[in-house]
């Protein structure tokens, strides 16, 4: 119904001046698709309170609904040109009235969508430069309709194509999107129920928590009153710093049908862990924390193990704020599980000690596009010290890339292996016992495959380097002589 209206506007806003790369593409289209969507959540609302005898209030003055500033009707029901703003005149109501009023509402009860629409206007701005090309978007969207289910499933998974091209657009958008079939992967083995805590601690644009609802709600033939208010208000819960992925994480969730996401924008690792209480725990983690060295000393002060390593700080985090009995699905580069360095070692321990970590999976290269790391998922549950660890290696027969992607067949193997933690040409079982009790070496070594060449350290690799090209320089050198 709607793709080759997303074409279209990309087209509009490709020729815009503003709006110069595939993060601005999907930064303005998503503060428009969201006027129109409560623009038609409100017109369903109001049927079925006339429907219940009720009186229905707007959230939005008159003046900043969506029939009355973007596309005003005549008594046809067509576009009314004598009312419709346009050129500067739509851009400048825009800017200088729509934006401040809508970021008025973050005053608002942080519990509502009221709150959320004042959260993501004080976030965005208006880029499009044109007010032409904003009246032919605004034509465009006010084609589209979101009050049956079909149309909003389409959209939301329209969305989530932009969001991928996003992530796909350069480093800083990449930061967002993580494979959704690993995600619905992961999701499926951590099995959350109706009634427990999910969160994601780095939840960019929320693809764990979009997939989590997905999954309650898709296994589920038919949802009370309660279960649904449940899902809509105490079950998923995410921080993000950045601000343009907090915005499109509030609206990835908004377009899948949770109207007042429980995300905050925040800097998850500023808060000192040990002031995390029972009541701030989680039954479910479900996260793809960022990785690189260069976090301040001033966060490390708030974890016990100090290190500049983001990934590791986000992994004491998540182990502190689960929940005993509380189950993870998390995604981190491979180097930890054999790093040498004093927190890598100590952070292995603390996770063996604490949590068992019941089932590492390890990814090929390639299964991120664009990223240079190869990763592994940790599954583990808080409570109990880990005895048994069980690996899955994901050898396909093909590379992974832009043009082979990872998909949900290529994990299918695994996710059935996994409920009984079979034993195959991929698959073994290694007892904590028997690893190194100085290191915690946790390598992912094959078995069935004879050999698996240790993870070296960068200094080991750079030494390796240099006396690779000392070498070359001699076999040059005499050449030279010979010549």
């Amino acid at each position: 119904m709607f793709e080759q209206s997303f074409k279209n506007i990309d087209n509009i806003l490709h020729t815009d001046s503003g709006c110069g790369t595939e993060l601005d593409y999907v930064e303005q289209t998503s503060w428009i698709l969201f006027l129109k969507y409560l623009d038609d959540l409100e017109e369903t609302k109001k049927t079925e309170a006339e429907l219940s005898g009720r009186l229905f209030d707007y959230i939005l003055q008159s003046e900043y609904q969506w029939n009355n500033w973007a596309c005003p009707k005549n008594g046809d029901g067509k576009l009314d040109h004598n009312k419709a703003l346009d050129g500067d005149d739509l851009k400048d109501f825009v800017n200088d009235k729509l934006f401040p009023y809508l970021k008025k509402f973050r005053a608002e009860d942080p519990n509502t969508i009221e709150y959320k629409i004042g959260e993501i206007f004080h976030e965005l701005k208006n880029k499009i430069s044109s007010g032409y090309k904003l009246r032919e978007i605004l034509n465009t969207v006010d084609e589209m309709h979101f009050r049956l289910y079909e149309e909003k499933h389409e959209l939301s998974h329209l969305y989530e194509a932009k969001i991928k091209n996003m992530g796909n657009a350069g480093r800083n958008g990449g930061e967002y999107y993580t494979p959704r079939p690993l995600i619905k992967t992961i999701v499926k083995v951590v099995d959350p129920k109706i009634g427990e805590t999910i969160y994601d601690g780095a939840c960019g644009s929320a693809g764990f928590l979009v997939e989590a609802y997905n999954y309650l709600t898709e296994n589920q033939s038919k949802l009370s009153s309660n279960q649904m208010e449940i899902l809509q208000n105490k079950t998923f819960y995410g921080n993000e710093i950045k601000s343009l992925a907090y915005v499109i994480g509030i609206m990835n969730m908004i377009l899948h049908g949770i109207e007042t996401p429980n995300i905050r924008h925040m800097n998850t690792l500023a808060d000192n862990i040990n002031d995390i209480q029972e009541k701030d725990r989680y039954d479910i983690i479900l996260a793809n924390p960022p990785f690189g060295a260069g976090i301040g000393r001033e966060i490390q002060q708030n974890f016990p193990i100090k290190t500049g390593e983001t990934a590791s700080l986000f992994l004491q985090h998540f182990i502190k704020i689960l929940k005993a009995g509380g189950r993870a699905g998390i995604v981190i580069k491979n180097t930890f599980l054999s790093n040498t360095d004093n927190a890598s070692v100590s952070l292995r321990k603390l996770l063996l000690e604490n949590c068992n970590l019941h089932t590492v999976l390890d990814l090929p290269g390639g299964a991120f596009q664009g990223a240079g790391v190869k990763t592994v998922v940790l599954f583990f549950e808080k409570g109990s010290p880990t005895q048994k660890v069980w690996y899955y290696q994901l050898n396909l027969a093909r590379n992974l890339g832009k043009g082979n992607p990872l998909n949900e067949a290529d994990l299918a193997q695994f996710v059935e292996l996994q409920k009984v933690k079979a034993d195959s040409d991929n698959s073994w079982g290694i007892g904590v016992n028997t690893i190194d009790q100085t290191t915690f070496d946790l390598s992912v070594k094959n078995p069935n495959k004879g050999y698996e060449a240790t993870l070296r350290e960068p200094k080991e690799i750079l030494i390796s380097i240099n006396g690779l090209d000392r070498d070359a320089e001699l076999i040059l050198k005499d050449i030279d002589e010979i010549l």
